[in-house]
């Protein structure tokens, strides 16, 4: 669950939340029980509410089916999501590669590397470490030391192994996120919050954001009112 919230999300915004989330859904049986609209509603401001969804629609399946042996073939469950969580969990010695890992290996090999490169790469660079404790200790040496911006290359236990000590050429071109403001993330998120304080007559709200949230299956409408979508 926790990786799963920090996708695209700050480390800071999640632990505002995830105490009182993991409370409420301890296990895939209670969230399952508990029914989409709940689950949507109680994930609040944390944003990208689809991941809200993906994670009721995988407990339903581990509910019913069970834990697959695959994590990846659960809803919302990518490569990287079901490497990180088993090494975590069980500490099973697979390569997993994020931003902030991605990041120090590219530097430290001095070139940008496909997704199999880098979870090459992780296995040498990140030597001896293995399983949990190389995850995360190339994920914390990429969020503290090896920054996207103002690298503390002096500080770096691979500064003397790094090809480049600082950024690459290619970073400056890698795709921002627009801002949040003014957007229309900004504008399904208010569609969003009026509809977790309960269903509100459609025409009251942003009508397009409204479509976009009803096409998503994050919320529903019935006549002239609409609601958190509750499956």
């Amino acid at each position: 669950m926790s990786e799963v919230m920090l996708h695209q999300t700050q480390v800071a915004r999640v632990a505002a939340v995830w105490a009182e989330y993991i409370a409420r859904f301890p296990d895939p049986q209670s969230m399952a029980a508990s029914g989409l609209d709940e689950v949507i509603a109680a994930w609040g401001r944390l944003g990208y509410p689809r991941r809200a969804r993906r994670l009721w629609e995988a407990s339903v399946r581990i509910t019913d089916a069970g834990w697959p042996d695959d994590l990846a073939e659960l809803p919302g469950v990518g490569r990287y999501t079901a490497r990180a969580t088993v090494c975590q969990a069980d500490d099973v010695d697979l390569a997993a590669v994020e931003v902030n890992i991605r990041r120090v290996l590219e530097r430290v090999t001095g070139r940008q590397l496909t997704d199999r490169e880098a979870e090459d790469a992780s296995l040498e660079v990140g030597r001896p470490l293995h399983g949990r404790d190389r995850l995360l200790a190339l994920m914390d040496l990429g969020a503290i030391v090896c920054k996207a911006r103002e690298p503390r290359c002096a500080d770096c236990p691979l500064r003397r192994r790094c090809a480049t000590r600082g950024p690459l050429p290619h970073e400056a071109t890698r795709r921002r996120q627009a801002p949040f403001a003014g957007s229309f993330r900004q504008r399904r998120g208010a569609v969003m919050a009026r509809l977790r304080s309960g269903p509100a007559p459609a025409d009251e709200l942003d009508a397009e954001a409204l479509a976009s949230l009803v096409a998503d299956g994050l919320a529903e409408r019935s006549g002239r009112r609409a609601r958190l979508a509750r499956s």
